[in-house]
């Protein structure tokens, strides 16, 4: 199985021509307006929203597909879990209780953006942040969510302050654009 650093490092190379059967679950999500302007917003240190939501969103993709789960429920889920328009590093202090909070604005605007969003979906969506949040998973694609959620956000960080990190990655990502602009 691929390594989970490989996974995060693919999933900044990734676009809807080279990878179509991960984009033919996420697509119609991942070219609106709405998941773009993630990208304005910063999330783990150098990471943008848009980043660090494509990263969970491929790593719970992968590993929903090795563990033969509901891939579309894990990918989907996982596209949505962070959508909240706003910065929650600004000093509003409404933006202060944002790990408690944000699963349920994000709920809420999945819900606007994707009115066939299942039940399913939005549990992931709602409980992404267990434990900070009371209720668990209600399943395993949201597990997986869970678990890509806090692995993405912790290698986000790790960039930022260890350059041998920053190198490893530099050069996956080098790699993964190399090999994928050949295919």
């Amino acid at each position: 199985m691929e390594k989970l650093f490989d996974i995060f490092a693919r999933s900044y190379a990734l676009s809807p021509e080279k990878d179509p059967e991960f984009f033919s679950y996420i697509g119609d999500l991942y070219c609106t307006e709405e998941i773009q302007s993630m990208r304005q917003y910063p999330q783990h240190s150098d990471a943008n929203r848009l980043d660090h939501i494509r990263a969970v969103t491929y790593m719970s993709y992968i590993l929903s597909k090795r563990f033969s789960l509901d891939i579309k429920a894990a990918s989907r889920g996982a596209m949505l879990h962070d959508l909240c328009y706003y910065d929650w590093h600004d000093a509003d202090f409404s933006h202060r209780p944002h790990g408690f909070r944000h699963p349920a604005f994000a709920a809420f605007n999945a819900r606007l953006l994707d009115e066939n969003l299942t039940k399913k979906e939005e549990r992931i969506i709602r409980r992404h942040m267990w434990p900070l949040t009371p209720l668990p998973p209600s399943s395993r694609e949201g597990f997986i969510v869970t678990f890509s959620d806090k692995y993405c956000a912790s290698m986000e960080m790790k960039l930022t302050k260890n350059k041998k990190y920053q190198e490893k990655f530099n050069n996956k990502l080098s790699f993964f654009n190399n090999t994928m602009n050949k295919g």
